[in-house]
């Protein structure tokens, strides 16, 4: 199990966990629940730059589309074939399995972003 207060979260429902110069990107279980049954996930090509606040792909829902931000800057290094494979992923385990991308990231790429307790009072989940 993940330890959710080791993750930052965006205001857009991304949460990030950082290893070094490597940042994990994935969507909250909040943005999952919200969005429904996923049954599309799109994502970059690895060597894409993304910059903080951009669209990076997309997550389409029985309910809806929703665009996904990048919560940090950086080039990506490596995508989950899995959840481009098997969407529920995000639904099911969206903090375990269902990591989106991983990002070559600078130090201090997620100053700003929210801790936990944070993204609670936001969304009061």
């Amino acid at each position: 199990m993940t330890d959710l207060n080791a993750l930052k979260y965006s205001e857009e429902h991304e949460w990030v966990a950082v290893d070094g110069a490597t940042a994990t990107i994935g969507i909250t279980d909040f943005a999952a629940d919200a969005l429904g049954d996923i049954v599309f996930v799109e994502l970059p090509e690895v060597g894409t730059e993304i910059a903080r606040g951009d669209v990076f792909g997309e997550a389409e829902s029985t309910k809806s589309v929703s665009e996904l931000y990048a919560p940090v800057t950086g080039k990506v290094v490596e995508i989950n074939d899995a959840v481009v494979d098997d969407p529920a992923l995000v639904n099911s385990s969206p903090f375990e399995d269902a990591w989106l991308i991983r990002v070559e990231v600078e130090d201090g790429a997620v100053d700003g972003l929210l801790d936990r307790d944070g993204y609670v009072a936001i969304t009061g989940a």
